[in-house]
């Protein structure tokens, strides 16, 4: 009897878990592999890995996590796999549009929340967007750290079932007005909170999440061959079916 395949493992940043899944089910379907995934944030998955832990590869919300682990001599420099669009969700009758986004920010009434920055790359793109208004209306910044609420993203697990359910009924009830966030998560939770819409952020304040893939030294060849898949015409249409953006544009 064939011994079952070594599984690929795979930590991967939360904001993936549906668009990985399809991901590693065609790859499957095609090679017979087996995949251990572990989902959380990108900073707390990098902990791990620097404490020894050792997947085959590491698929971070952004490029830091992953060139920080290359520094370390620990994995191969990272590349760019996809993209992701930062946007907000705000509560119908907040007033919140892409004109009046620094202002309404920046007023009292307005409760905003984000992702825990360090830990999670979403929380750390929601700073950056702070900073770029800070640069515009200098002072936003000390505002906006002192009244943004870190919601989610503060530990593992990330993006399980429910996740979001506390910033969703916050968002319903009013306890929060606002949530910057990546569109990939943001749009099913907009289809199913009534009175929330996705409001663009102004282009001169915003980020563009970039999605960065290391492999672990040590990555054997059925990982390094998922990885090629994931750049490949096919797993980039996957990741394109998920919501994302392609990798290069």
């Amino acid at each position: 009897m064939e011994s079952p395949p070594t599984p690929i493992r795979i930590h991967a940043a939360g904001s993936l878990r549906n668009a990985l899944r399809a991901l590693t089910t065609a790859f499957t379907a095609a090679t017979g592999a087996a995949f251990d995934v572990r989902h959380g944030p990108a900073g707390l998955l990098r902990e791990r890995i620097e404490a020894g832990d050792r997947p085959d590869l590491f698929l971070s919300a952004n490029l830091a996590h992953p060139a920080r682990l290359a520094e370390l001599g620990l994995a191969r420099p990272p590349v760019v796999f996809a993209r992701n669009k930062f946007v907000a969700l705000a509560r119908r009758g907040a007033s919140i549009t892409k004109a009046s986004f620094m202002i309404r920010l920046l007023e009292p009434d307005v409760v905003i929340a984000t992702s825990t920055p360090v830990n999670d790359p979403s929380g750390d793109y929601a700073w950056e967007v702070f900073a770029k208004m800070d640069e515009l209306r200098p002072g936003a910044l000390a505002i906006l750290d002192a009244k943004a609420q870190r919601l989610v993203g503060g530990g593992e697990p990330a993006n399980p079932s429910g996740q979001y359910d506390v910033l969703a009924e916050a968002l319903r009830t009013g306890t929060v007005t606002v949530f910057l966030g990546y569109l990939t998560g943001i749009a099913a939770m907009a289809a199913k909170v009534e009175e929330t819409k996705i409001v663009t952020i102004p282009p001169e304040i915003n980020v563009v999440p970039r999605y960065g893939m290391a492999v672990l030294n040590g990555c054997g060849a059925a990982g390094l061959d998922f990885a090629l898949f994931l750049m490949s015409v096919p797993g980039q249409a996957l990741l394109a079916e998920a919501g994302f953006q392609p990798a290069s544009g």
